[in-house]
């Protein structure tokens, strides 16, 4: 059973992460239907471009702390998403955590709703924004990743708009798709790769030069014992011990 629910229309292949149970948190198994969903649409040559999207009120959790994928299992899907030939926009109806904003930022375009939320919760529970930030550090504004990456404060749609976590956010998500879709579908296909690829190049060389090392990063932490304590607080609802 695959936890990603796919539709397309008029060359536009949407791809819905379906595992709502868990509020579409990152587990090896979905991160792994999701790249072989992706892969799929790289070879179909009816797939213009992709929108990636959710179910349920959640477009992903982060990682999912029962069952946590590889790190470097992490990174191959963002990169796979990133250096795909075709344009991904994401599609956000819901709330984003942790480890769903790098998925997030690997999308060519974002568009959420305003009753989104966003919150990067790493160092609540003992960690840091170690393989997202991939994606994140080429992208969005420093100053605001400053504050959200060492707050772990929820905000709002409007704010991930201003810095450049999503490219727009207003009532209606689809209202703001509707013109983004159209483009796509009126543009070539040749000159759509060949663009992305001028928009992508930076991020690619953030791939190159510090993956290995926030792959040893994220491993690392993950293992140490303030984040055992942090994700027992958080599986248990309680504050974990060092909170003052």
């Amino acid at each position: 059973m695959t936890l990603i629910a796919r539709t397309h229309a008029r060359g536009v292949e949407t791809l819905a992460l379906d595992s709502p149970h868990n509020r579409n948190a990152l587990s090896a198994a979905l991160v792994g239907d999701l790249a072989a969903a992706l892969a799929d649409c790289a070879k179909d040559g009816e797939v213009r471009a992709i929108v990636l999207t959710h179910t349920g009120n959640t477009f992903s959790a982060g990682a999912d702390l029962k069952d946590p994928p590889d790190p470097d299992t992490l990174v191959g899907l963002l990169r796979q998403i990133v250096e795909l030939d075709k344009p991904v926009v994401a599609r956000v109806a819901g709330h984003v955590r942790a480890g769903g904003l790098g998925l997030l930022a690997a999308c060519d375009i974002a568009a959420a709703s305003t009753e989104s939320t966003f919150a990067f919760t790493e160092v609540r529970i003992g960690l840091a924004p170690a393989v997202i930030s991939l994606t994140l550090l080429p992208r969005a504004d420093p100053r605001a990743l400053a504050r959200h990456y060492l707050t772990g404060e929820r905000f709002d749609a409007a704010e991930a708009a201003r810095t450049g976590l999503v490219t727009a956010a207003a009532d209606d998500v689809d209202a703001v798709l509707e013109p983004i879709l159209d483009g796509l579908r009126r543009a070539a296909p040749e000159a759509l790769t060949e663009t992305k690829r001028l928009l992508t190049a930076k991020v690619l060389e953030t791939f190159d030069r510090d993956a290995a090392d926030l792959t040893a990063l994220s491993a690392r932490l993950f293992a140490s014992p303030h984040a055992r304590e942090g994700m027992t607080a958080f599986l248990e609802r309680r504050d974990p011990s060092w909170v003052v």
